[in-house]
C-alpha cells in the first residue's frame, strides 16, 4: 500500500514529477535538488575541480557550499550598508570589537 509520505506515491504534488529528487545514504527522506548548467573558463573549471578535490567533495557540493558564501556575504553587506545608511560608517574600535566578539582577526575579514 503506497502512502502520501511516500515519496513515490502517485498522490504526491505534480512538482515531484518534474525535478529531480535523491535519496542521500543516512537521510531518512527524499531530498529535492535543482540542477543547473554552468559554463566556466577552463582554467576556472580546473580550479573549481582541484579545490573540490582537495576538500575531497563533490564538484557540486563545493559549488554550492561557494554559492551560499556569496549569498550570506551579499546579503551582509546589503544589511551593512543599509545599517551605515542610517547609523553612520561604522568606527575602526567597532569593527575591532565585533572581531573579537566573533573571534576573527583583521586578516580573516575581507574587506
Amino acid at each position: 500500500m503506497t502512502s502520501s509520505a511516500d515519496p513515490y506515491s502517485p498522490a504526491r504534488d505534480r512538482e515531484h514529477w518534474l525535478l529531480p529528487w535523491y535519496e542521500l545514504p543516512g537521510y531518512p527522506v527524499v531530498m529535492k535538488v535543482d540542477k543547473l548548467s554552468i559554463s566556466f573558463d577552463p582554467e576556472l573549471g580546473d580550479a573549481v575541480r582541484s579545490a573540490a578535490a582537495q576538500a575531497r567533495k563533490p564538484v557540486s557540493s563545493w559549488l554550492a557550499e561557494a554559492a551560499s558564501s556569496k549569498l550570506r556575504a551579499e546579503a551582509l553587506t546589503e544589511f551593512l550598508d543599509g545599517w551605515e545608511a542610517e547609523h553612520g560608517v561604522l568606527t575602526a574600535e567597532e569593527v575591532a570589537r565585533a572581531e573579537q566578539e566573533l573571534g576573527l582577526s583583521s586578516g580573516d575579514t575581507a574587506a
